[in-house]
């Protein structure tokens, strides 16, 4: 019953009257604003996808603010970019929380104030570390989805647990066993098409066919696939911890060669 409720509530689980050409990507006002937000910041956030596939998934993206910077860098992957060029991860400065041809992004993860620019870094470097940037599967992944999930893995600092209507979260190529992307558990993945996950940030997970389906009871709330979760909002909060680590290329406007 209520899958059915979400297919026939367009506005907000899926596709949008208007066209993609003139879909808003306008800023939602849920990031800081970088004139008066010295502290370094990174946020993660996701929307429904464009068109059809909206009903079924999101969109996620991380975006990053170095201390004293003028404005946000965005990490993504875009599946069409590779109609013309290498590679589908993006980094550009564009709105933190734009909206994603219209869809209304949600918060996932905000970190804040001291260790942030070395959590920053790190995200840099995981983003040119990612094995799919050549590739590009809106399902099972990898995707956009699983970019995020990739980066992580690496920065467990996150603590990001994605929706389960991140379709693609669990696609781990050759891998079959890894951390989850909270990083404070395992999962099972066969090629993000079957699987099972628990963790303490995700709960417990299982993956039949890239949908999920899974129980959170330490921050109480249902997965389902294509409503996502149902619980009580949530308000992403993290503090991190300082942490030596190395240095990385300076971040810049451009898309991954």
């Amino acid at each position: 019953m209520v899958a059915v409720m979400v297919l026939f509530a367009p506005n907000k689980y899926g596709a949008k009257a208007q066209g993609w050409r003139n879909a808003s990507h306008a800023s939602a006002g849920i990031a800081p604003d970088p004139a008066t937000t010295p502290e370094a910041v990174v946020q993660v956030y996701g929307a429904r996808a464009w068109g059809w596939r909206g009903y079924f998934g999101v969109h996620t993206w991380l975006a990053v603010k170095p201390s004293n910077a003028a404005q946000f860098t965005v990490y993504e992957v875009i599946g069409w970019r590779l109609r013309w060029g290498d590679s589908a991860v993006v980094v550009h400065q564009r709105e933190p929380d734009g909206r994603w041809f219209g869809s209304e992004p949600e918060l996932l993860t905000d970190l804040r104030g001291e260790g942030v620019d070395d959590i920053i870094r790190r995200i840099d470097l995981a983003a040119r570390r990612y094995p799919y940037a050549q590739e590009y599967t809106v399902w099972p992944g990898p995707n956009s989805n699983t970019f995020t999930a990739f980066v992580a893995r690496e920065v467990p600092e996150l603590k990001l647990d994605l929706p389960p209507t991140a379709i693609g979260k669990d696609y781990l190529g050759g891998q079959i066993v890894a951390a989850t992307p909270s990083g404070t558990g395992f999962q099972f993945s066969l090629m993000g098409l079957f699987g099972f996950m628990a963790g303490a940030e995700e709960g417990v997970e299982f993956n039949i066919l890239g949908l999920t389906f899974g129980l959170d009871p330490l921050d109480p709330a249902i997965k389902l696939p294509l409503v996502g979760r149902i619980g009580p909002t949530r308000v992403p909060k993290a503090v991190p911890e300082q942490a030596a680590v190395p240095n990385a290329e300076n971040l810049s406007e451009q898309q991954f060669k």
